[in-house]
């Protein structure tokens, strides 16, 4: 077991443990597996998607052969891939066939990729990549995510014109519950004992749900709209037509079904328009790939690259987002805030990835459970997202650590990319959106291999 865990890859918590460190899971992927359909609109189902990342983590165990313990969540690299299946479309329902097509056409390039690292190795990644390179990506990863936390700990409140938040009533009640959560979380991470320290973000999220419950209550009592922290709508929509079956259990609408009723429409011209928005966001988010499980094998202290090898990975996470994307319609990812919850909680059992993934399939058709957690407020997330998105901005800045930056290459190769990506340096080619992250690494290894190649020579 590596010094750092609680539980290593390979263990498996008692039932009833391994059910709450699953719920905690859930709660840390949930809100952007969710945000992902929900942005990209078209009547796409919030619960689909969420059964759509838990098949297709089980698919990803099962080709890294349950040795990589991350959850696989809607990919928002993909949100604009999806947009343009929508907007090539003669209907929608042609639209959601081409996020399926999509889908397969992402799946395929990881295939590609895979089957020439089980030939090549991955040698040639690390030197590609070395520490210099992915440190700052790491760490730009979680920095990247800064402003989406600071927005949802205010998301409960007005801006100005300028995006500056005006300490208003609401703000501060926002505020409130988002610092609550935040403090909860780190007190319990920190000093907790047994189980307290190992669940921090479950008690975080119902402190912070608990004092938003507090002043909702009390803005109805005192008729205050400004106090109503708490939506109450997904609730109200399980009986807006009356108590029946669908108030408790409800099939949530497959991607799949949708798209078949647009294959009679389909035209050859349509699959041109998905593969050029789908196949190149596929390549710049294998470098994101690359990046996380670097990050997950530091925390792990086993080279995910090595055993259960790249290749499985890649084969893992192509195959499990395409499966994915089949029921819930957005291609999935390994998600950061899974990576930080595993480290900051220091469980990183597979079998507690697994259970998550199985429990996020079944209550995607438990309608209460689902109108539960779309009514946990943004600013209770945001301040849970504090945390997680700060821990792996912290991971990429401990591997810079190990790093010279005496040597000048290494130097600006780290330079490269910190400040472009923290300074938002992301391009739009056409349908294609390359993000700043992706920006700064290939940047990054551009200056790195110059560099060391004048340098050698």
């Amino acid at each position: 077991m590596a010094k750092n865990l609680v539980y290593d890859i390979k263990d498996k918590p008692k039932f009833n443990r391994m059910i709450i460190f699953a719920i905690q899971q859930l709660l840390a992927i949930i809100a952007a597996t969710i945000a992902v359909p929900a942005m990209v609109g078209h009547g796409m189902s919030a619960a689909a998607a969420l059964f759509g990342a838990g098949i297709g983590t089980i698919v990803y165990q099962i080709f890294t052969k349950f040795r990589s313990p991350v959850f696989l969540g809607s990919s928002f690299a993909f949100i604009g891939s999806m947009s343009a299946a929508f907007a090539g479309a003669a209907s929608m329902s042609l639209g959601y066939l081409g996020l399926l097509i999509g889908a397969i056409f992402a799946g395929l390039v990881y295939v590609v990729i895979a089957l020439v690292v089980k030939f090549v190795g991955v040698g040639w990644i690390n030197k590609l990549m070395p520490a210099a390179v992915i440190g700052p990506t790491v760490a730009l990863i979680g920095l990247s995510l800064a402003t989406a936390s600071i927005n949802d700990v205010f998301s409960y409140g007005d801006k100005t014109l300028n995006n500056e938040f005006i300490m208003n009533g609401k703000l501060w009640v926002s505020l409130a519950c988002a610092m609550v959560t935040f403090f909860v979380v780190i007190f319990c991470s920190t000093y907790g004992k047994k189980m307290t320290k190992l669940i921090p973000f479950i008690i975080g999220v119902l402190a912070g749900y608990a004092v938003a419950m507090i002043f909702t209550v009390l803005g109805y009592q005192l008729e205050k709209d400004a106090l109503k922290v708490i939506d109450f709508a997904p609730f109200q929509a399980l009986v807006a037509d009356g108590v029946g079956l669908k108030t408790f259990l409800s099939i949530p609408d497959f991607s799949f079904l949708e798209a078949a009723k647009g294959i009679e429409d389909f035209e050859w011209s349509y699959l041109a328009t998905v593969a050029v928005a789908y196949i190149p966001v596929a390549f710049v988010v294998f470098a994101e790939h690359i990046a996380d499980h670097k990050n997950l094998s530091s925390i792990i202290e086993e080279d995910l690259l090595e055993n259960p090898g790249l290749h499985c990975t890649l084969l893992g996470d192509g195959v499990g987002s395409a499966v994915g994307a089949f029921f819930g319609g957005c291609p999935n990812t390994t998600y950061g805030e899974s990576v930080g919850c595993v480290a900051i909680t220091r469980n990183a059992s597979v079998a507690t990835i697994t259970t998550t993934a199985i429990m996020a399939m079944l209550i995607s058709f438990v309608s209460p459970f689902v109108a539960f957690l779309d009514s946990i407020p943004g600013c209770v997330m945001g301040g849970v997202c504090i945390t997680l998105y700060g821990f792996i901005a912290v991971s990429g800045l401990k591997m810079i650590q190990k790093v010279n930056l005496e040597d000048h290459a290494n130097l600006f190769t780290v330079s490269a990319i910190l400040i472009p990506g923290i300074g938002g340096m992301a391009m739009s080619i056409g349908e294609v959106v390359i993000t700043k992250i992706a920006c700064s690494l290939i940047l990054g290894i551009i200056v790195n291999i110059l560099l060391n190649k004048f340098k050698k020579s």
